[in-house]
């Protein structure tokens, strides 16, 4: 199965000047965790709901913090036209649960998360993914 037969389309970017309060509102609204962050018709970053915690709030920042204070940098993403089964093997690997999904124009078309593997795709797949992100770490490891 293709990435895109699973990947949620249409997603809505965040842009890297919007304040931390606009983007957590949205996210509440959507009900989503995670958001691409484009500027001039680039992908530049993303955004999760945890960023927001670990790196703003934990620190001090307000609602006024811009999403580049927080943002991810290094953009991992993945094209729609790859084999889900890889796709899901590799976000195991680099420990996420979400990723942008791109066209081979390298434009954003939809995001896809270990939960769409999960629910469209053989189970065992999302598994072997799985056992990649939970592994444990931190404090409460110990």
């Amino acid at each position: 199965m293709k990435v895109a037969e699973i990947m949620t389309p249409n997603v809505h970017l965040a842009s890297p000047g919007e304040s931390l309060q606009k983007i957590a509102k949205r996210m509440a609204v959507d009900d989503v965790g995670f958001l691409p962050v484009g500027e001039n018709d680039r992908l530049v970053g993303t955004i999760t709901d945890r960023d927001i915690v670990v790196r703003a709030v934990a620190e001090g920042k307000d609602g006024n913090a811009t999403v580049r204070d927080v943002m991810t940098k290094d953009v991992k993403y993945c094209f729609e036209d790859e084999d889900i089964e890889h796709v899901a093997q590799n976000m195991g690997d680099i420990q996420v649960r979400r990723l942008p999904v791109l066209n081979r124009d390298k434009r954003l078309v939809g995001v896809v998360s270990l939960a769409d593997a999960v629910l469209k795709e053989d189970p065992a797949t999302a598994g072997i993914a799985m056992s990649g992100v939970v592994v444990p770490g931190g404090a409460h490891a110990t």
